[in-house]
C-alpha cells in the first residue's frame, strides 16, 4: 500500500514534476477520489458530465481541477482509478448524506484510497446567498460581519470532516484547495471590456473591499485547519497566476460574471464561479505543489 510519501511521489512521476517512475509506483493503481462543492465539481468550466449540468444538478465538469489533473496523469502512463462525486451546493454537513439523488460522497472512500481532492466550505457559511445580497442588496456592513462570524463554525466542521476521511481512508493524502478572490477589491480596469457583473450599481466600493474581507478570511480558515489536520491546502488566493483575473480586473477574468446567465448557459449557480481556465490554472497550482513538495 501506498504511504503519503509514495503518493506525493506518484503524482509527480505523472506529469507532474519528475521525468522517471518507481518500478514500484509503476505496478500499482493510483486511487483517486474526489468530493466537495461546486468549486471542485467546476460549476461554471463547462462540459459536464453525465446529465450532471441540469437545474439543480451536481455541475461536474470534464473541465474541472481534479478531472485536469486524472487527466494527466493517464496520459503520463501510470494507472488510475477516479471516482468524481462532488456536487455544486454540497456542505461538510451534506457530504455525509444523500444529496440530490445521489449517494454520501464521504461513501465513495476506501480503505485503499491514495489521494482525496476536496473543495468545501462556503456551503458552511451560505457564501452564495452573501453573493446574492451583494448583488442585489448590499452586503457591507453588518451582513459581512455575519459572514465572518460563520467561519470559525465552518473551521470546526472541516476539522471533523478531514478526521472522518482519516478514518476511512487512513493512507489517503488530502488535497483541500480554495476558492479564491472573485471580484476586484477596487475600480475596474480601464479601456478593457467587462463583464455586465462590473456595472454601475452592482457591487458598490464598499462591498468589493467587504466581499474580499470574507474572501480572505474564508482562505485563512480553511489554511489553518488544512495545516492542523496534515493537509495539503492550494489556493488560488494572493497567487501570481490568479493575479489581475479576478471579475472586473481584467479582460481575462478566470470567474464566471453575468455572462453565465445568458440564454444556453448554466444560470444563477454558475456565477462568481471558476471558469475552464481557472479551473486548469488551479490545477496547475496544484501540479506545482506536488512537484515543489
Amino acid at each position: 500500500m501506498f504511504s503519503k510519501t509514495a503518493v506525493v511521489i506518484a503524482v509527480a512521476v505523472a506529469g507532474l514534476g519528475v521525468n522517471t517512475a518507481s518500478a514500484d509506483t509503476a505496478r500499482h493503481t493510483l486511487n483517486i477520489v474526489a468530493l466537495g462543492d461546486s468549486y471542485g465539481s467546476g460549476t461554471g468550466a463547462g462540459d459536464y458530465l453525465d446529465g450532471t449540468g441540469v437545474a439543480n444538478g451536481c455541475w461536474r465538469s470534464a473541465n474541472s481541477y481534479s478531472e485536469t489533473l486524472v487527466g494527466r496523469l493517464r496520459d503520463a502512463g501510470p494507472p488510475v482509478s477516479f471516482t468524481n462525486v462532488t456536487c455544486s451546493g454540497a456542505s461538510t454537513a451534506t457530504l455525509r448524506q444523500e444529496f440530490k439523488g445521489e449517494p454520501p460522497q464521504l461513501d465513495a472512500l476506501q480503505p485503499d484510497t491514495h489521494v482525496v481532492f476536496l473543495s468545501i466550505g462556503t456551503g458552511d457559511i451560505d457564501f452564495a446567498g452573501y453573493g446574492a445580497q451583494c448583488v442585489l442588496a448590499d452586503c457591507s456592513g453588518a451582513p459581512t460581519q455575519d459572514e465572518l462570524a460563520k467561519l470559525p463554525d465552518m473551521g470546526q466542521n472541516l476539522a471533523t470532516l478531514l478526521a472522518d476521511i482519516k478514518a476511512r481512508s487512513p493512507h489517503a493524502h488530502v488535497v483541500l484547495t480554495g476558492y479564491g478572490s472573485q471580484l476586484t477589491d477596487g475600480p475596474n480596469a480601464p479601456d478593457v471590456p467587462l463583464d455586465p457583473i462590473c456595472g454601475d450599481g452592482i457591487f458598490t466600493a464598499q462591498e468589493r473591499i467587504d466581499g474580499n474581507q470574507v474572501a480572505g478570511a474564508l482562505d485563512q480558515t480553511l489554511r489553518k485547519t488544512a495545516r492542523q489536520a496534515r493537509a495539503t491546502f492550494v489556493s488560488p488566493y494572493g497567487t501570481p497566476e490568479f493575479a489581475g483575473h479576478s471579475l472586473c480586473q481584467a479582460d481575462a477574468p478566470y470567474y464566471r460574471g453575468f455572462d453565465a446567465l445568458a440564454p444556453g448557459q448554466e444560470g444563477l449557480e454558475a456565477v462568481l464561479h471558476l471558469n475552464a481556465t481557472g479551473q486548469r490554472t488551479l490545477a496547475d497550482l496544484i501540479q506545482q505543489k506536488f512537484h515543489l513538495g
